[in-house]
């Protein structure tokens, strides 16, 4: 079976998933507008960086488009009058910096297109849907029975993946979803094994994997067709939205936070980490686990785009995981991914951190105990549960599943051992980057230390003491050159005033005298 090491040559095959910062490096203005140029970069190295140069307006213009997320950004207002005087530019500067470091560090906002585009618009130039419809036309051309009724804009966070609505023209009632994704940075299987393991996964079958009617893949990209569910997905349920709105609509700010019933987190739980055993057990690499990718079919959970680690995309908390060294595995991602899952279940939300220093009151204890081994600090050092593990745990596993269908995914022998090796190439890509940066983190600490007030005192102190210690040998040397030197002066003969055996006389470096003390000495004091 092929493999190959590393993607094709020629191919840029960016990880979206990597952060972006933004700094704020000078502005200057021009006749009529201020220009701010920014220094923005990608993950940890400061030599993936590069300057761009933005007007307000231009700020104005992307913080327009995030309205749809409903989150009240904190971009500086207007002002028509006294706009180019230093004070204000200064003033709106760090307004404008405050609003950078909001939209980077938002989850969901940090991933969207629209401020990736901002930020680096070289990286970001294409039109991924006018790509994604030229591939699903040639599609078409040879499977005519398709039919496209229309596109679903941004209903997913992705930025190189798009999906359309369709059906078949014989069934114009039956509504299906066409998903059309990029190849990414993690893919490491050959075409042909990619092809082949692509339209494997129609033939697929658990109960709590969501049916693939279609799939296929060629070197640059796959498509893959399912049923479409008007419920949506276990996210759409928890943030009470419709599926078919973009995802920032949906998911960036909810009305109402309110967690499932924990019959339903207890039921979903195990259903959830039913598949995730099973795939782990089938040798086949998930790591794409969140609430958006699991559909819901009355009331059982099932497990959506098997194909994302095929394609070699990155994970939705790869820069959450990305962070500990302990989560390097497909299988300790799933775990992971499972926490924040089970998170959003208990809370209706996300957490605000990771890992998490404390757990709002839940539903049961046994929620609580279970999210304290996966998000918690210690856990991230000390390792988490495997999904057995979590199976035996009291909030699984007294749950009783229903469905009576029978598990069925043959994987020939010759592919498990090429997604074998691919496995290994994603997580050593992970390792590789959890290393870089650790280390950058550590230099960090070092330096933070460095310029922390209190060292500066101490470093003070040292200088201070080390003077004074420098001062004090360099009295003591002096001294004691003096001495050597009367003790030659008078070795050829004895002084009128002592005999050759009188002891030395002390030492008087250092000593001041008064006017007095050099008067004469009467004759009669030295009897």
């Amino acid at each position: 079976m092929a493999f190959m090491e590393k993607p094709p040559a020629g191919k840029v095959l960016l990880d979206d998933t990597v952060p972006l910062t933004a700094q704020i490096e000078a502005s200057q203005s021009l006749h009529s507008h201020t220009e701010y140029i920014i220094r923005v970069q990608r993950g940890i190295s400061a030599e993936n960086s590069w300057q761009i140069v933005r007007r307000y307006s231009d700020f104005d213009l992307l913080n327009n488009s995030l309205q749809i997320s409903t989150l009240s950004l904190p971009l500086p207002p207007k002002k028509l009058i006294g706009n180019m005087e230093r004070e204000f530019i200064a003033e709106r500067q760090k307004g404008l910096q405050a609003y950078l470091d909001v939209i980077t560090s938002h989850h969901i906002l940090s991933n969207c297109e629209l401020v990736k585009k901002f930020l680096d618009p070289n990286s970001y130039s294409v039109n991924y849907t006018e790509i994604a419809l030229q591939h699903v036309s040639m599609f078409f051309r040879s499977e005519p029975k398709w039919e496209v009724v229309e596109p679903l804009k941004d209903i997913g966070w992705r930025i190189r993946k798009k999906y359309f609505l369709m059906k078949i023209k014989n069934q114009p009632k039956e509504r299906l979803m066409l998903s059309w994704a990029d190849l990414g940075p993690d893919k490491y299987l050959s075409d042909k094994d990619l092809q082949y393991a692509v339209k494997l996964l129609s033939s697929c079958s658990h109960p709590y994997i969501y049916k693939i009617t279609f799939a296929t893949a060629n070197e640059s990209s796959a498509l893959v067709i399912r049923p479409f569910s008007e419920k949506g997905t276990l996210k759409d349920l928890i943030y009470k939205a419709k599926p078919k709105d973009p995802f920032l609509k949906k998911y960036c700010n909810p009305k109402k936070i309110q967690g499932l019933e924990l019959q339903q987190i207890k039921t979903y739980g195990r259903q959830i980490l039913e598949v995730l055993k099973f795939l782990h057990e089938k040798g086949f690499p998930y790591g794409h686990l969140h609430a958006a990718n699991v559909m819901l079919d009355g009331d059982t959970c099932k497990l959506l785009d098997l194909e994302n680690s095929l394609l070699g995309l990155p994970s939705f908390y790869r820069s959450y995981f990305s962070q500990f060294r302990k989560i390097n595995t497909l299988e300790s991602i799933d775990v992971h991914c499972f926490g924040h899952l089970l998170y959003e279940m208990t809370y209706g939300r996300p957490p605000d951190t990771i890992p998490v220093d404390s757990f709002p009151p839940a539903p049961s204890v046994f929620v609580v105990s279970v999210l304290e081994s996966i998000l918690t600090c210690e856990a991230m050092k000390n390792g988490m549960p495997t999904v057995s593990r979590l199976l035996q745990m009291p909030l699984f596993s007294d749950v009783l599943l229903t469905s009576s269908e029978k598990p069925q995914f043959k994987v020939p022998t010759k592919l498990k051992e090429a997604l074998k090796m691919s496995k290994e190439c994603i997580e050593k890509r992970l390792t590789e980057e959890q290393k870089l940066i650790h280390q950058h983190r550590r230099l960090t600490r070092a330096q933070s230390h460095h310029g922390s007030e209190e060292e500066k005192k101490k470093r003070k102190i040292l200088a201070r003491k080390k003077s004074k210690r420098s001062a004090y040998e360099s009295g003591e040397e002096h001294s004691a050159k003096y001495s050597n030197s009367n003790n030659s002066a008078g070795s050829g003969a004895s002084s009128p005033l002592t005999s050759p055996s009188s002891p030395t006389p002390p030492s008087t470096a250092g000593i001041k005298f008064t006017a007095s003390d050099l008067l004469p000495i009467p004759f009669n004091t030295l009897s």
